[in-house]
């Protein structure tokens, strides 16, 4: 039997598994990622400014 050149296709089922599996990919990006980069942010934004804050000065 001769071998053909090229990729081989993907059948019908492999293609709606793909597709599903790429609908999970994007939903957990909004469920997991996207909440997890906010949080960071949210800290980093916390950090700067308690470090920048003015510091109230007591005159003794």
């Amino acid at each position: 039997m001769r071998k053909l050149k090229g990729p081989v296709k993907e059948t019908a089922k492999q293609k709606r598994e793909r597709k599903q599996e790429f609908a999970k990919m994007r939903q957990q990006i909004h469920t997991v990622v996207l909440p997890t980069c906010a949080f960071i942010f949210m800290l980093i934004c916390f950090y700067v400014y308690v470090k920048t804050r003015p510091t109230t000065m007591q005159y003794a």
